[in-house]
């Protein structure tokens, strides 16, 4: 597909108008200021339009959109034990495929093209990642509250058996992630023996780090120190760990975050919707921490909107920091792309580069909240709407397009999305 006379957010993020993007296959093969000389077939008029890298999710629990509402106005423990835990127990293998297929189709609509998920029964997340046809990294959460060995664990048996299966599957699409739920839903023993097999695998971990006040205490209480020490105590974070949320981090903290390559997921909305707390985002930056931006999942969140995320976190990092020169629509924007595609490990893909994957959108500049054009990259960030996107494509294949997705049955995703959620609340009754 060629895209003509379009305005683009170039490499550095910068703006440039009446530009060219061809892409062939899965890859971006050509950007200029005039139009090519070879042929790249389908004709795209980027007249009031931007292309961009897409946006990448860098945090989030995917099939919990069945739960979209179900829980509201709780603490964290509250709404995890009494609401979240015991409907998670009655989901069933197509529930979670339902509720990833519905997750991917929001994300894809808003822009999203690679996700970093957590979650269970990994068969039908990576199923899910393959059929929606959108880049994502996989991760089944362990949690142990005994004196298990991680090994005898049937989320381990279950990872080590979907390795071989799934991890670079679909064109490297998917990819298979190691994950701890937490310090709080874990032991030492099973943590250690995940940064050993971290090691042994070479694959990424997926955590929960100091989302609130309790955890971070209730850990020094326990381990006497931070949740940040302890699971560099435990060796986890000796590999590459993406860590979400990052609210009560200590400076020390952010100098070991830093020091061992931790990418930080700022979750502003589920933060707030929460009370969890701010992340301190400017802190982390200065503290040279690569920090990426996530929607946590739709039960905390509601919305897989990551424009919404974008602009609260870039607004928060300012109040939390009390200086509004705190962070700038640049850095946001990194967060958004380039810093999210280093903490899944996919280095072709969050920058607009000719070689890079061809995950780009498109949005909608002949808007009135997109007017005047003072900074473009300021209108991104603090006036753009998810909406707004009207082509997203990953791997050089269009998967949303002025409100159709070419490749899915919308209606028959959602109507199953519905389907599975009616069938958990009966379970939940019997």
């Amino acid at each position: 597909m060629l895209f003509e006379q379009i305005t683009i957010l170039d490499k550095t993020l910068t703006c440039r108008s009446g530009c060219y993007v061809g892409t062939r296959g899965d890859r971006i093969a050509y950007i200029g200021a005039c139009p090519p000389a070879e042929d790249f077939g389908l004709r795209y008029n980027g007249s009031g339009k931007l292309l961009m890298t897409g946006l990448i999710n860098s945090h989030s629990h995917g099939p919990m959109t069945l739960l979209r509402g179900y829980a509201e106005n709780r603490t964290l423990y509250d709404w995890l034990n009494n609401k979240v835990f015991p409907f998670e127990a009655k989901l069933q293998e197509e529930d979670i495929y339902n509720g990833a297929m519905l997750a991917f189709a929001e994300m894809l609509r808003f822009g999203v093209v690679s996700s970093s998920e957590m979650y269970y029964m990994g068969k039908a997340m990576g199923q899910a990642v393959l059929d929606s046809g959108i880049r994502g990294n996989i991760s089944l959460s362990v949690t142990c509250f005994d004196d298990s060995d991680l090994y005898d664990l049937p989320i381990y048996q279950e990872t080590m058996a979907l390795l071989p299966k799934l991890h670079n599957a679909g064109n490297g699409r998917l990819k298979l992630d190691l994950s701890i739920h937490g310090e709080y839903t874990s032991t030492p023993k099973v943590v250690q023996q995940m940064g050993k097999l971290s090691k042994e695998t070479g694959l990424i971990t997926q955590i929960h780090l100091s989302e609130t006040k309790q955890e971070h205490t209730d850990c020094i209480a326990r381990h006497g120190c931070t949740p940040t020490a302890y699971f560099a105590e435990q060796g986890v974070l000796d590999m590459p760990v993406v860590a979400a949320h990052c609210v009560h981090v200590t400076p020390e903290d952010r100098k070991l975050l830093a020091k061992h390559g931790v990418t930080a997921v700022s979750c502003p909305v589920s933060n707030l919707k929460l009370a969890s707390g701010f992340c301190k985002v400017r802190s982390l930056l200065d503290s040279g921490v690569n920090v990426a931006v996530g929607t946590d999942g739709p039960a905390s969140n509601n919305s897989l909107n990551l424009w919404s995320d974008l602009k609260l976190l870039s607004i928060l990092s300012k109040a939390a920091e009390e200086d509004p020169t705190a962070i700038s629509p640049k850095q946001s924007l990194e967060m958004a792309t380039v810093n999210g595609a280093k903490g899944q490990g996919r280095p072709d893909c969050g920058v607009l580069r000719v070689g890079n994957k061809a995950d780009l959108i498109v949005l909608n500049l002949d808007v009135p909240w997109m007017y005047p054009v003072h900074s473009m990259e300021t209108n991104l960030v603090y006036s753009a709407q998810g909406s707004d996107v009207c082509l997203t494509m990953v791997d050089g294949v269009v998967l949303y397009r002025d409100g159709e997705y070419p490749t899915l049955d919308i209606e028959k995703i959602q109507a199953n999305a519905a389907a599975s959620t009616k069938a958990v609340l009966s379970r939940l009754e019997e």
